[in-house]
């Protein structure tokens, strides 16, 4: 090969590459543009999404098995089987068509139905008084009935229940049993006497008066936070406190202790109406603010800690 037509080869080869690379960018300006016109159809924000974003691989999240929760249900049948001993001892053999007897018998399908004479007083009230679990479906619940003339009898049934607790059956005929036996008093502890003429009698008094007959309001008696609401409508005519005593010895003090002593007290009261006298006993908890008593607390009453109050 002559010197120039080598030349000439050397020098075409360099072009064809630079030509081909020319090639591959021309490819992607068009690539580019092509993009560009198609974001700039679906609007500016498309395409300020197509040149500003960068690609992202997109992951499908593993699957995940769902929980199952099982609630699990208590299983306490007392107020079946209160149920049921109301309509048995209302049911008599031979007169099994009557509502208490089908009652009976849809909840006790294997007990037989008392066989006493239309005579046999029913019972004015009936209520469960005792539970006990035996087993993990099977229960013996203790049932009281009581009559007119102030007797009570006593009798044990027993009920299953199904794993649930949803479901349950008496299982056998009820059995008469000895009553529960009385325990011995708590000692309280409610053992200072309080003057009738204290600081601490005068706020108890008027705010159960206030509470149980409408004498006044209620709130003015109140702590700031404390919300109580009277009983209502009032039934009470008076309210007068016949003894109170106290558990801390800050209740008999001459004058009202520093702010925020708290003292507990249990008012023996006499509340009367149309009917006749009512002895009534109420434990409060009281609190010293500003040289007065503020009541804070009413066990069997209604008072929550609220917003405070001015």
């Amino acid at each position: 090969m002559s010197p120039a037509m080598q030349a000439a080869e050397e020098h075409a080869a360099p072009a064809t590459a630079a030509g081909a690379r020319l090639q591959q960018m021309r490819r992607r300006v068009r690539l580019g543009r092509l993009g560009v016109w198609a974001a700039m159809s679906a609007g500016p924000i498309a395409l300020a999404v197509a040149v500003a974003t960068p690609a992202t691989v997109v992951r499908a999240a593993p699957a995940t098995k769902p929980t199952t929760v099982k609630a699990t249900v208590s299983a306490n049948p007392s107020g079946y089987a209160a149920v049921f001993l109301s309509a048995w001892l209302r049911s008599r053999a031979g007169a099994e068509s009557t509502a208490q007897a089908r009652l009976a018998q849809s909840m006790a399908p294997d007990v037989d139905l008392p066989g006493t004479a239309d005579a046999q007083p029913e019972p004015d009230s009936v209520v469960a008084v005792r539970s006990a679990q035996q087993t993990g479906t099977a229960w013996s619940v203790t049932v009281a009935a009581q009559y007119a003339d102030g007797s009570v009898r006593y009798f044990a049934v027993p009920v299953a229940a199904d794993s649930s607790g949803a479901s349950f059956t008496v299982s056998g005929a009820p059995g008469v049993v000895a009553g529960p036996a009385r325990t011995k008093g708590v000692q309280s502890p409610y053992t200072v006497a309080v003057p009738a003429d204290s600081d601490v009698s005068s706020t108890a008094g008027e705010f159960l008066a206030a509470y149980l007959a409408g004498v006044g309001e209620v709130d003015r008696y109140l702590a700031p936070g404390v919300s109580l609401s009277p009983v209502l409508p009032a039934p009470y005519q008076t309210v007068t406190v016949q003894q109170m005593l106290a558990a801390d010895q800050g209740a008999v003090a001459e004058s009202v202790p520093a702010d925020g002593t708290r003292v507990r007290v249990v008012a023996e009261v006499e509340a009367l109406d149309s009917a006749g006298r009512w002895p009534l006993a109420y434990e409060l908890t009281l609190k010293a603010r500003s040289g007065r008593w503020e009541v804070t607390g009413l066990q069997s009453g209604t008072a929550q800690a609220g917003g405070a109050r001015s």
